[in-house]
C-alpha cells in the first residue's frame, strides 16, 4: 500500500506541476512513476546534501520532456533546491524547473530535451566511470564504483544519434550502463506503429547489450526491481530494459497522444486525484506517509560517509593516486600544465595546422592526463592519436584513445557526457564540414557549459579535390553564431598552440578548432601571447594606417604578402578567435581596428558576420568546387593578386571619406 501511495504521489504531483504552468508533458511522468519509484528508492545511490559526491550513481532523463518527473523526484528525495515553491514555477522565467532539464541546476547531470542526446551523454558518463575505475581502483579499494541509469522513450530510440552511441557502448562492453526504455506506444503523432515497428530488444541485443522486458510496467513492482537487479549483475555488457507502460496512467486520456504534450485540464486532474484517493481540492500535496519513504538525506549522508572512510584508507595506501584523483574530482588542472608549450619560428618548415595540432595535442596530453578522446575514424587525417596511450577498449579502459568510428553526432554527445562527469577534458575530431552532423551535440556543449575540444580539420575549399560536399563554406558563420562557443581558426603553429591553451583553460566553454589540410608558413609577428587575445596586429606600417587587412587561418598569409603591394599604408591583423577578441577592452580592440580606417577581411568562406569588423569582405558566398588547390585558389580569388586588387579598390573608395569603426556602432 505504501508503494502505491508513493507512485500515485508522483503522478498527481507531476500532473499539478504541468497544470499550473499550463504547459508541459504529464503523460510520461505518470506512466513511468512505478519504475521511477523502484529505481530511486531501491537502487539509485546518491546524497541529496552533496549532489556532486564523486561516487554517486548518475541518472539521466533522456526523454527530457518528462522533466516534471525528475523535478518531482528531486523534491521528494531531499534536494534542498527543489522545494514545492520551485515546482510551482515550472517553465517560468528564471526557474530551475525549466521545460527540459538543464545541468546548471542541482541534481541534473546533463542537459536533455533534444531526443537521443541524453542516452548518448550517458554512454560518455559510463565510459568516464570505467576509465576512472581502471586508473584509480586497487584491490580492496573500489573508490570509483557506480552505475549510470537512463530513462528514455521512443523518440530517443528513433533519433539516429542514439543508435550511434548505443552501438559503441555495446562494442565497449560498458557493464555499468543501464537504460530503461518507456515503451508506451505513443509519440506526438499518435501510435508508434505509424512509424516505428522494429523489435527494439533485438536491435539492442545485436548491439551487444543485455536485454530484458517488464511487460506490466504500470503495477509489477517486483518485476521492475528484479530486472534492474539482474542488469546490475551483468558486468561485460550494457543493459537495456524495456518497460511497457500506459502513458498518462490514470487520466481520462491515458494511452493516447492527447496526454503526451498537453496539460490534463483541471477536470481531468481532479478526476485523477479522486481515482488515486487524493483530495482534488489539494494541489502540490505530498502525504506525510510518503516523505520518509522517499527522503534520502540520511541514507545519502551514510553512503558518502562510508565512501569518505574508504577514501581516507586509500589515501594512506596510495597517496599519489589519491592526490591525483582528488585533483581531478575538483576539476583542477595539473600544476605547470601551461609551461613550456610549443612555439614556432618563421624559419621552420611550413606545415598544415592539423599536423601541428597533433604535436601540440600530444605535448599537452603528456602533462594533462585528463585529456581523452579520438576521431570519427579519421586518425590518419586529423592527427589526434595520443602516442603515450593505446586504445580505450573493453579490458583497457585505462587508455585514452577512443575509436569513435564513423559516428560524428554520437561522438560529440559522448564527449559531452565525458565532460559532464568531471575530471576529464574530452576531445574529438573529424573534418570541419561534418560539424553539420555533430551540431546538435555541439550546441548542447555550449548550452551546458562543457569545455569539449572539437579538433576539426580540412577546414576550407583548399582541401581541393574532395569537392563542395567536404568544403565548409557556411560552417564558420554557424559556429560564430553559437553562443558560448569559441571558434578558433589559427594561421600558423603559434596560433594553434594558443588555441589549445585557450581551449584547455576554458572549462565552461567548448572550443571548435578549424585546422588546415594544406601547409601554411609560420608568420613573422605571430605569437601565442598575442593570439590569446583573439586578435592582434600581425604586421604594422609606418605611421597611421590607411587600410586594415584582416584574415583568419590560411588566408592570413595572403594579406601579409599583400601588405606592401596595395600602394597605401596597410596594417595586417590576424583574428583567429572572434569570441575572445570581443571580450577584450574596447580600447584594445580600437587599437587593432582604429576609428577612421577602412577594414577589408579575407577568408575562404561565407562573408556573413564580417560586417561586425569590416567595411568590405573578400570571401566565398557560394559552394566550393572539386579541383586541385591551385585551381581552387584561382577560381575563388584566394590569392595575393586578387587580395591586392580588391584592397586597392577599397582604399580608393574610402579615400577622403569619413569612416567609422565598426566597433563603434551604436546598436
Amino acid at each position: 500500500m505504501a508503494d502505491e501511495l508513493c507512485i500515485n504521489t508522483i503522478r498527481t504531483l507531476a500532473a499539478d506541476i504541468v497544470q499550473k504552468a499550463k504547459s508541459g508533458h504529464p503523460g510520461a511522468p505518470m506512466g513511468m512513476a512505478p519504475v521511477a519509484h523502484v529505481l530511486w528508492n531501491k537502487h539509485l545511490r546518491f546524497n541529496p546534501a552533496n549532489p556532486k559526491w564523486a561516487n554517486r550513481d548518475r541518472f539521466v532523463l533522456s526523454n527530457g520532456h518528462a522533466s516534471a518527473l525528475l523535478y518531482t523526484l528531486l523534491h521528494l528525495t531531499g534536494f534542498k533546491a527543489w522545494t514545492i515553491d520551485v515546482l510551482k514555477t515550472f517553465r517560468q522565467i528564471g526557474s530551475p524547473a525549466a521545460g527540459h532539464p538543464e545541468n546548471h541546476f542541482e541534481g541534473i547531470e546533463v542537459t536533455t530535451g533534444p531526443l537521443g542526446q541524453g542516452i548518448s551523454n550517458a554512454v560518455g558518463l559510463a565510459m568516464a566511470e570505467a576509465h576512472f575505475a581502471a586508473r584509480f581502483n586497487k584491490p580492496d579499494f573500489k573508490v570509483i564504483d557506480h552505475y549510470t541509469y537512463v530513462f528514455c522513450g521512443d523518440g530517443c530510440l528513433q533519433e539516429g544519434i542514439s543508435s550511434e552511441a548505443s552501438s559503441l557502448a555495446g562494442h565497449l562492453g560498458l557493464g555499468k550502463l543501464i537504460v530503461i526504455y518507456d515503451d508506451n506506444h505513443i509519440t506526438i503523432d499518435g501510435e508508434t506503429e505509424l512509424s516505428f515497428s522494429e523489435d527494439v530488444l533485438k536491435r539492442y541485443e545485436a548491439y551487444g547489450w543485455h536485454v530484458d522486458h517488464v511487460e506490466h510496467g504500470n503495477n509489477d513492482l517486483s518485476a521492475l526491481d528484479a530486472a534492474i537487479s539482474r542488469a546490475k549483475t551483468v558486468h561485460d555488457k550494457p543493459s537495456f530494459i524495456k518497460v511497457t507502460t500506459v502513458i498518462g496512467f490514470g487520466s481520462a486520456k491515458q494511452g493516447t497522444e492527447g496526454v503526451h504534450g498537453s496539460p490534463l485540464g483541471d477536470e481531468d486532474v481532479a478526476n485523477v486525484k479522486k481515482k488515486f484517493h487524493f483530495d482534488p481540492t489539494k494541489f502540490f500535496f505530498v502525504p506525510d506517509e510518503v516523505r520518509p519513504v522517499f527522503d534520502k538525506t540520511a541514507k545519502g549522508a551514510a553512503l558518502e560517509a562510508e565512501w569518505n572512510a574508504l577514501f581516507a584508507k586509500y589515501a594512506v595506501a596510495h597517496p599519489d593516486l589519491a592526490a591525483e584523483l582528488k585533483r581531478r574530482i575538483n576539476n583542477e588542472l595539473p600544476e605547470g600544465w601551461d609551461k613550456g608549450f610549443p612555439t614556432f619560428k618563421v624559419e621552420e618548415a611550413a606545415a598544415a595546422t592539423r599536423t601541428t595540432s597533433g604535436k601540440i595535442l600530444n605535448h599537452f596530453a603528456a602533462k594533462i592526463p585528463d585529456l581523452i578522446g579520438g576521431s570519427a575514424d579519421l586518425n590518419p587525417s586529423c592527427f589526434t592519436y595520443l602516442k603515450s596511450d593505446k586504445d580505450f577498449l573493453e579490458g583497457h579502459y585505462d587508455q585514452r584513445n577512443i575509436r569513435f568510428g564513423v559516428r560524428e553526432h554520437g561522438m560529440s554527445a559522448i564527449c559531452n557526457g565525458l565532460a559532464a562527469y568531471g575530471g576529464i577534458i574530452p576531445f574529438c575530431s573529424t573534418f570541419l564540414n561534418f560539424i553539420g552532423y555533430a551540431y546538435g551535440a555541439v550546441v548542447l556543449s555550449a548550452l551546458s557549459h562543457l569545455g569539449v575540444l572539437y579538433v576539426f580539420t580540412h577546414d576550407s575549399v583548399f582541401l581541393g579535390e574532395d569537392g563542395p560536399t567536404h568544403q565548409p563554406i557556411e560552417k564558420y558563420a554557424l559556429c560564430r553564431a553559437t553562443p558560448n562557443l569559441h571558434f578558433w581558426r589559427p594561421a600558423d603553429g603559434n596560433e594553434t598552440s594558443a588555441a589549445y591553451v585557450s581551449a584547455i583553460r576554458s572549462r565552461h566553454t567548448p572550443t571548435v578548432m578549424s585546422l588546415t589540410r594544406q601547409n601554411v608558413p609560420n608568420l613573422a609577428g605571430s605569437s601565442v601571447e598575442k593570439a590569446l587575445k583573439g586578435g592582434y596586429i600581425l604586421a604594422d606600417c609606418e605611421g597611421a594606417p590607411e587600410l586594415v587587412l584582416v584574415a583568419t587561418g590560411s588566408e592570413t598569409e595572403l594579406v601579409a604578402k599583400a601588405q606592401d603591394k596595395v600602394g597605401v599604408k596597410v596594417r595586417v591583423v590576424s583574428l583567429p578567435c572572434w569570441e575572445i577578441f570581443d571580450t577584450q577592452p574596447l580600447d584594445y580592440r580600437l587599437s587593432v581596428f582604429p576609428d577612421g580606417v577602412p577594414v577589408m577581411s579575407v577568408e575562404a568562406a561565407a562573408t556573413s558576420g564580417w560586417e561586425r569588423y569590416a567595411h568590405a569582405s573578400v570571401g566565398i558566398d557560394r559552394f566550393g568546387a572539386s579541383a586541385p588547390g591551385a585551381a581552387i585558389a584561382k577560381e575563388f580569388g584566394m590569392n595575393v593578386d586578387n587580395v591586392v586588387a580588391k584592397a586597392k579598390q577599397v582604399a580608393e573608395y574610402y579615400k577622403g571619406k569619413s569612416v567609422a569603426s565598426r566597433l563603434l556602432r551604436p546598436f
